[in-house]
């Protein structure tokens, strides 16, 4: 049976209560279990053992990252959370080193990752809308989230040897919500499950 780890991202601070990676995280369990398929969760609000979260990603087929991109970053409790659980996986499921040898130094970097044939996949949350990523002169310059903002966070799983699959980004969350976009997320987002694990 497949089993699935999911990480919400939805840090509590400011403004931001973390409502809407709450609610993407039970549409996910939704799914999961109507499917019968083996999950667990773990919030980054919550207090948390390294070593103990370092066992779900061992036990995990496929991690699932929900997050909210603040200052085109992820929050910062999520990267304290990565930084605390990668840390704890060093020589333990995780990765064993960088990769290269003091033979040639020069060569394999990012090779020595331990989480091969595992996946990841991540969804993130904006208040900037999908057009700020596509039209001629806006902001982004036409650069995808994953080719642009995610780029490092990629490189990251890439680095411990998680494979990635396609992920899902929610736009224009802020400014420009209503309750039927939000529906149709959820539709859409059903739909990008359902090809991903079934």
């Amino acid at each position: 049976m497949m089993k699935v780890f999911i990480i919400n991202g939805g840090q509590v601070f400011a403004h931001s209560g973390g409502e809407f990676n709450n609610t993407l995280t039970n549409w996910t369990v939704q799914f999961l279990e109507k499917n019968n398929i083996e999950y667990k969760v773990s919030n980054i609000n919550d207090d948390y053992d390294a070593f103990e979260e370092v066992e779900n990603f061992k036990w995990a087929d496929i991690i699932i990252y929900h997050t909210p991109i603040w200052w085109f970053q992820v929050p910062n409790r999520l990267k304290k959370y990565i930084d605390d659980v990668f840390t704890a996986g060093h020589n333990n499921g995780i990765f064993k080193s960088d990769g290269r040898s003091k033979v040639n130094p020069a060569i394999n970097y990012g090779t020595g990752g331990l989480m091969h044939g595992k996946k990841y996949m991540v969804t993130t949350s904006w208040n900037a809308p999908d057009t700020a990523f596509t039209l001629e002169g806006e902001f982004f310059d036409q650069t995808s989230v994953d080719d642009g903002i995610l780029f490092g966070f990629h490189k990251m799983n890439q680095f411990v040897a998680l494979e990635r699959i396609d992920g899902f980004h929610f736009h224009d969350l802020e400014k420009n919500v209503t309750q039927e976009r939000i529906d149709n997320y959820q539709i859409e987002y059903s739909k990008h499950l359902e090809n991903t694990f079934l």
